[in-house]
């Protein structure tokens, strides 16, 4: 009997279809049925790709009825493989209903792990189970209505301790490789079982199942630090290791989460995922995923892992800062040039009432760590020469000083952006930034030239982490940058270095919180947008949400918001 190994997970999904993401244990042709409210059935079928030994399927259904909860089986040949028996419900597609709010819940950084004593004491409650028992738990509990998932939802250079005896057993009699990275994740196939352990515990494979998702990449799901620099990116490069490691992690990411993100019309227009689908040699077709992992770390502008989701009349666009930096010394880019366009392109299409960038990567930080990045940037950068260049290297890279500060020409950039976009004659009611990366959660309001917060509300939103709490030291750490004193001397040694913010300020409103959670944005076609943060505990010995705020975003400005910066 085949079985389905990992997900389904619900990916795309408008008011007329949905697309459905599966890998299985055998070759074959996957259907995936979709109970209308008549009781007949609408199905999709796909038959299996194979990669690197591994069966997948992304199964698009069209013809659904706008507005409905439409449970779902998913079945290889005539054999069923979802649901399985178990005490969770039925997993069922929700297409959206016209001129309803949209609820989107993010976050990022989750290690794996069961629900058991042992995992919560290391790392917490999961949020995401703790969101999966709230759904069928709570009576009255919303599900969202998109899950974004903003990286770092794998750790190759940190994987957990039964994966680690898992790689050792597989690399035991091999010639030994580099000591550094011995405990990491090293090819496509060590991939897969980071996936499998992410994805696998009971609640949160239900939760994919049932909840459509799409996401972005980041450091840590490559090598923590990656494209910090282009020292570090050259010393990296030249190691035996790096080209297994990258052509693993950038194929594994573009079946596993990327070719997801699209939509069904995207999907026939991706020139990778048609080759592939029509090459009936494995080995061949191996070689040609490879080929394009490796062509897009070397060459970023051959593909692009950022994208647009339109959800009525909310529009989110997903920007990838991390794999197309631009990494020149004295010229780095958070993007390059033709990622940029294209996001400024998307992000300025009129039509949308709530506009969502979402990056991985916090534009508006806490002040004492903006300043402090700014000035690292400037050092770096040989504003006081070589060796105190070099200095500033080794702390950008230690300290993960590559935020948007640290990129401050494109901070400068989107604060351009975001501006236009405020002061456009079709300008969205609310631009919401939406991030993770940092380990701790916050809501800012930003307050850009010329533009009237009651017109166009622009809020920095930040959700870290879904499960990976910051050691205390580094609690510490994050708020003692930010108390006025210390705050201050980095803005004034920023300041010294020749850097000069954009005429705009920000002013950080609640938080920052450091325990695990998930964030929820509502946004109504009528222009209302609100948020609700919630955090993740135990009780019942069940996973559990406690909301810690919910508020409307509404225009505001202070007398501290004036001085903030």
């Amino acid at each position: 009997m085949p079985t389905a190994l990992l997900g389904p997970l619900l990916r795309h999904v408008d008011g007329t279809s949905a697309t459905v993401w599966v890998e299985v244990d055998v070759r074959g042709v996957v259907h995936v049925d979709v109970e209308l409210p008549d009781g007949s059935v609408r199905r999709g079928s796909e038959p299996t790709l194979t990669l690197h030994g591994h069966h997948f399927a992304l199964v698009v259904v069209d013809g659904l009825p706008a507005g409905e909860t439409l449970p779902y089986t998913v079945s290889v040949g005539g054999d069923r493989v979802w649901p399985p028996r178990w005490d969770w419900p039925a997993s069922a597609v929700r297409t959206p209903r016209p001129g309803a709010a949209v609820r989107l819940s993010f976050g990022s950084c989750r290690r794996a792990g069961d629900d058991g004593e042992e995992s919560t004491r290391l790392v917490g409650v999961d949020a995401l189970s703790a969101l999966a028992h709230r759904l069928v738990g709570e009576p009255g509990a919303v599900p969202p209505d998109v899950l974004l998932l903003v990286g770092d939802q794998v750790y190759a250079d940190d994987p957990n301790p039964g994966i680690v005896e898992r790689l050792r057993e597989r690399n035991a009699g091999r010639a030994q490789g580099a000591e550094e990275v011995r405990d990491e994740i090293g090819d496509f196939e060590e991939y897969t079982w980071l996936y499998h352990e992410t994805w696998g515990p009971d609640a949160v494979r239900w939760l994919l199942s049932s909840v459509p998702t799409c996401m972005l990449l980041d450091d840590h799901d490559l090598r923590d630090d990656w494209n910090t620099s282009q020292a570090w990116r050259a010393q990296v490069a030249a190691a035996p290791w790096w080209r297994d490691r990258v052509a693993g992690a950038f194929a594994s990411y573009w079946v596993y989460q990327h070719l997801g993100n699209l939509s069904p019309a995207e999907l026939e227009r991706d020139e990778l995922y048609r080759v592939l689908r029509g090459t009936g040699d494995d080995a061949t077709r191996d070689g040609l995923l490879d080929a394009f992992a490796l062509r897009a770390d070397a060459e970023p502008s051959s593909a692009r892992w950022s994208f647009t989701r339109d959800l009525g009349a909310t529009r989110l666009v997903a920007v990838d800062s991390r794999c197309s930096r631009r990494l020149t010394p004295g010229e780095r880019y958070m993007t390059d040039a033709a990622e940029w366009e294209w996001v400024r392109e998307r992000a300025l299409e009129p039509g949308a009432r709530h506009l969502l960038l979402a990056t991985t990567l916090p534009a508006f930080l806490l002040h004492g760590i903006h300043h402090a990045e700014a000035f690292d940037e400037a050092v770096a950068d040989g504003r006081f020469g070589a060796r105190a260049a070099r200095w500033a290297e080794a702390l950008r890279q230690a300290a993960d000083l590559e935020h948007w500060a640290a990129f401050h020409r494109s901070f400068r950039q989107l604060v351009e952006l975001l501006t236009d976009v405020a002061r456009g004659p079709q300008a969205p009611a609310s631009v919401l930034l939406l991030s993770g990366d940092v380990h701790c959660s916050y809501t800012a309001q930003v307050r850009l030239p010329g533009v009237d917060p009651a017109g166009t509300v622009v809020h920095q939103l930040v959700m870290s982490p879904f499960r990976n709490p910051l050691e205390r030291g580094m609690k510490i750490a994050n708020r003692l940058l930010d108390r006025p004193p210390v705050r201050n001397l980095l803005r004034g040694l920023s300041l010294l270095a020749g850097v000069r913010d954009p005429d705009m300020a920000w002013r950080v409103e609640h938080g920052p919180w450091f325990d695990n959670g998930v964030m929820t944005v509502v946004l109504d076609p009528d222009g209302a947008a609100d948020v609700e943060v919630d955090h993740a505990g135990r009780s019942r010995d069940r996973p559990r949400l406690r909301r810690t705020l919910a508020r409307r975003l509404r225009p505001r400005v202070t007398s501290a918001l004036r001085t903030a910066v």
